[in-house]
């Protein structure tokens, strides 16, 4: 199907969502009004840039029909400026047709949980791992967003083994897709004294928090375990059974949570993490049902990927997947991230601009 046949089905389905709401028996239904509202918002913009397009286009025409019988030299000019016009603006119209047209994510509103666990590296990568936190808990800040830890696992030098948390605001799971993957840092560490250089690594998982009605977990398909926090070193924190470990048997997937003091409210972040993680494996399930070829997200998203080397003897930072560079090392880990996200999502807005075109 051509893009001009797409635009052309949208606009039959906004008139005919116009009529729906014009009828009074719609109307009284308003749980129906509200969806049919919703939907015509929806379209609203593609049929009003459309149109815009309809216009530009018969503009054009007209400048050209005009020019073929007009002698006159100063008409003639004004006829070539307007036609000019008119093709620039025919030109920016379908930029912005085709731009409507990518799908949305509809997950992209959604609030997140994030997951960074150290990779190899030992104490250095826990280290990394809590770098990390800290440049994703500023970068929240910079947006307004409210970050709510739900698991940690201190190392003893600082830092994190792992660490769960959530953010919850306008459009974090948009921009922080782009960050699962495996994030590389080469630096000396603190507990090298030969000034060597090291590589260590740090695991980042970015989930868009799944709400109950569209992940439901049957009670008789968990196993839930109660055992004694423990804090770094292995020493006991607490002195009742508040920890929760938490297992979907069907899957598999297993959370543990012991951060709070209560045991209930421990179980009540582990379902947050596990209605996540289960919301992720249906979703990657159906996108291997369907094969799909075009990737969701700038690279695989796949968490063996390495995705960015921060270099800090060069104040470097390097995101591999679309070959940006930039020396504000500093600033990024102080969570100023918008560079490097909005670069992202340049290059994932093009891939899928490529897809689209494949497909007429």
């Amino acid at each position: 199907m051509s893009m001009m046949d797409r635009l052309n089905q949208i606009e039959s389905t906004f008139l005919d969502l116009e009529r729906q709401l014009s009828e009074p028996e719609v109307y009284q239904d308003r749980q129906r009004y509200r969806e049919l509202t919703r939907s015509h918002s929806e379209l609203a913009e593609v049929v009003s840039v459309l149109r815009e397009y309809r216009a530009a286009v018969a503009e054009a025409q007209e400048a050209r029909d005009l020019m073929k019988e007009e002698s006159e030299p100063e008409m003639a000019d004004f006829l070539r400026d307007s036609l000019q016009d008119a093709e620039a603006r025919i030109e920016d119209l379908e930029e912005r047709l085709r731009m409507l047209l990518i799908p949305a994510d509809s997950r992209d509103e959604k609030d997140v949980i994030m997951e960074i666990r150290a990779g190899a590296g030992g104490n250095e990568a826990s280290l990394f791992g809590g770098d990390l936190f800290r440049m994703y808990d500023r970068y929240a800040d910079r947006n307004g967003w409210k970050l709510e830890i739900l698991s940690s696992s201190p190392s003893d030098l600082g830092g994190f083994k792992e660490i769960i948390f959530a953010l919850h605001g306008k459009g974090a799971y948009s921009k922080l897709k782009y960050e699962s993957g495996v994030h590389r840092v080469q630096r000396i560490p603190v507990t090298e004294s030969g000034g060597r250089i090291h590589t260590s690594t740090a695991t980042v998982a970015v989930l868009p928090e799944a709400e109950e009605v569209e992940v439901k977990i049957e009670p008789s398909d968990l196993r839930v375990d109660v055992f004694r926090s423990t804090g770094p070193g292995g020493q006991s924190v607490n002195t009742t059974d508040s920890a929760v470990r938490m297992t979907h048997v069907p899957t598999g997937v297993t959370v543990s949570c012991q951060d709070e003091k209560s045991q209930l409210q421990n179980r009540e972040k582990a379902l947050r993490i596990l209605r996540a993680r289960l919301l992720r494996v249906e979703q990657e399930r159906q996108q291997k049902e369907q094969a799909e070829e075009r990737r969701l997200q700038v690279g695989t998203g796949d968490r063996s990927e390495r995705i960015r080397t921060y270099n800090y003897p060069q104040g470097r930072i390097s995101d591999h997947r679309i070959g940006l560079t930039t020396y504000r090392l500093d600033e990024v880990l102080d969570g100023d991230l918008e560079e490097i996200i909005e670069a992202l999502a340049v290059a994932d807005r093009a891939e899928k601009l490529k897809e689209l075109a494949r497909g007429e």
